[in-house]
């Protein structure tokens, strides 16, 4: 199945539950270099008060049944805008080599 259809469900569905600021898509399918093995790396921004290891667990769950594997990174705003520039964070390649695949106006 084509990685867009995948991608529409899954931002549709970050979208209806969690209202986040940005949803972007970073890594090899970003960077139109998939393998096999590739998964869907996604980087979510959205305010939360949850401990960063357990940020993305809810999102997990919301989309399972997407038939892809995921990595999904949720960091706050502030967190995103603070290390956006620091190379060697997982931060940096999101904000500089990402898609952007939903931004809230």
């Amino acid at each position: 199945m084509d990685i867009e259809i995948y991608l529409k469900e899954a931002v549709r569905r970050i979208i209806e539950k969690f209202n986040p600021e940005k949803i972007i898509l970073f890594g090899s399918y970003a960077y139109g270099q998939p393998t096999a093995d590739s998964d869907m790396d996604l980087m979510v921004i959205m305010n939360t008060e949850e401990k960063p290891h357990k940020r993305a667990v809810p999102l997990r769950k919301a989309l399972k049944g997407i038939g892809i594997p995921k990595d999904i990174i949720v960091k706050t705003p502030e967190e995103f805008d603070r290390f956006k520039n620091i190379v060697g964070t997982v931060i940096y390649p999101a904000a500089h080599k990402g898609k952007v695949l939903y931004e809230r106006r």
